[in-house]
């Protein structure tokens, strides 16, 4: 009777898994769930888990904070060659 439940359950959780919508860019996670996981498992006894999920958490912030840094400087620098040129420089 508990492996006809445990084959349900694995069976509605993979198919829970496929139905869920996946995000589109997960930068960073990967190599924070390693870094995590690793940290965690060194702490002690079930630990890797939390260090993992933190760790993918902390790595996907660290992510976005490089790519919204690089958008900055890409503005910026757009921005200064539209001035050098003479463009849209503001009236004194």
């Amino acid at each position: 009777m508990k492996t006809l439940f445990a084959a349900l359950a694995i069976v509605l959780l993979a198919g829970a898994a496929t139905t869920l919508p996946q995000p589109a860019e997960a930068k960073g996670c990967l190599k924070g769930a390693a870094v995590g996981g690793v940290a965690g498992h060194m702490v002690g006894s079930g630990h890797g888990v939390a260090g993992a999920a933190v760790g993918c958490a902390v790595g996907h912030h660290e992510a976005k904070k490089d790519e919204s840094k690089k958008q900055d400087e890409a503005r910026k620098q757009e921005q200064q060659s539209t001035d050098s040129h003479g463009n849209n420089q503001p009236s004194k």
